[in-house]
């Protein structure tokens, strides 16, 4: 449907903010996490929780709120979502102890969950074909911003203020998300909504989920994320602990990094229509095991050649983001917002795990992080062969 007070760029601005969001609601606060620790008494591994319960509820919220926007619209469920980060950022601001902090987390994520979900949603009942899928490239290059950006804001504000600045900060950026919300023109046409009771709407995930392509094509690409979260909830331990940078420092690594990943979708750009999907899957799943070998030989040797040897890894997911998304939109004629709710689950349900993964104790985190990688990496692979040996068949648009 046209939007008569965002129009079309309004739109994508839109829809790219509210995948910003979930990024920079764990990157803003990353280099506070060896301070969390301080502040609250607490170990490491606790305070990963903050990280690795947002991303699982973060997903939860996603399954739930995907099927009621196919049921009641995007517009009214993206707004209770919206309302719903927006209060508990602030929770997650006044927090006295480490228990209400990932309480808090939990409840935000679940606002941001449904943020994410119905931004999909959005671009499948908006966009069709090739240019769906150069909109979603284009979407992930611009929300790659928010990684890039975030530690280092959140280095500034630690400057001025405490690790609560960050979580003021996220109540600026949703309010900015609600207000631009209200001027939606729904997209979801009441003739193309679910008409059975909520129930029934949550139960269309199995639907969509008895796609036997989709589901397994989601599990395999969505290992990535393991590897990429686990990186994530590891990073500022690599780089100030055992690098010993600063926390400036630090951000400024990750910034880079988060730069660079800028490509990635612009690759996939270039790649789409041109290039099978099953040639780059297979490709990049091979880098993926190379990479993964090189840090755990060479990763300790310092931080240039850490970033350096852990980057096709990272690269290779952000590529994979706009991929999977766009190829998996396109196994599904009906139930937009539970494929939606599945694919953004899938990824980040797994990115939960990384994240689990890299809070474990482990005597040298650079190591650790390596052995992920390869063992991930070379689960995806084999499992992606046997997919294609399978017969199972992917559309492609």
């Amino acid at each position: 449907m046209e939007q008569p007070y965002l129009k079309r760029t309004g739109l994508i601005a839109l829809i790219t903010l509210l995948n910003m969001t979930a990024p920079f609601s764990t990157d803003v606060y990353l280099p506070s996490l060896p301070t969390l620790s301080e502040h609250f008494g607490t170990t490491a591994g606790m305070v990963n929780l903050t990280l690795a319960g947002f991303f699982f509820f973060f997903a939860a919220g996603m399954l739930l709120f995907g099927p009621l926007s196919d049921k009641y619209g995007r517009k009214p469920v993206l707004l209770a979502g919206l309302l719903v980060y927006l209060a508990c950022s602030a929770f997650c601001a006044m927090s006295a102890t480490i228990w209400q902090l990932i309480a808090f987390r939990i409840l935000q994520a679940l606002g941001a969950g449904c943020m994410v979900s119905v931004s999909m949603a959005l671009v499948k009942d908006c966009f069709q074909g090739r240019t769906r899928g150069t909109i979603l490239a284009i979407i992930q290059t611009m929300s790659v911003l928010a990684p890039m950006l975030a530690p280092v804001i959140g280095a500034w504000i630690l400057q001025f203020t405490s690790w609560r600045g960050t979580f003021w900060a996220l109540c600026v950026i949703s309010s900015i998300c609600l207000i631009v919300a209200l001027f939606l023109q729904e997209t979801l046409k009441p003739e193309s909504r679910y008409r059975g009771n909520v129930f029934g709407s949550l139960g269309r995930l199995i639907v969509v989920a008895k796609n036997r392509a989709f589901t397994a094509f989601l599990f395999i690409t969505a290992l990535v994320s393991v590897m990429f979260m686990a990186h994530l909830a590891m990073s500022s331990y690599i780089y100030i602990e055992h690098f010993g940078l600063t926390e400036t420092g630090f951000s400024l690594f990750f910034a880079f990094q988060s730069f660079l990943l800028m490509f990635g979708p612009i690759v996939y750009i270039r790649l789409n229509g041109r290039v099978p999907v099953r040639s780059v899957v297979t490709v990049s799943f091979v880098i993926c095991v190379a990479s993964g070998c090189a840090v755990v030989f060479i990763g300790h040797i310092s931080p240039y050649v850490f970033l350096l040897s852990f980057f096709p890894i990272a690269f290779i997911s952000s590529m994979f983001r706009p991929l999977a998304a766009n190829t998996l939109l396109s196994q599904q004629d009906n139930d937009t917002g539970s494929a939606s709710s599945l694919i953004n689950f899938g990824k980040t349900g797994m990115g939960s795990v990384g994240m689990l993964l890299g809070g474990l104790p482990w005597v040298n985190f650079v190591t650790g992080l390596g052995i992920i990688a390869v063992s991930v990496s070379s689960l995806a692979l084999c499992l992606w062969l046997l997919f294609v040996k399978s017969g199972l068949k992917l559309r492609e648009e």
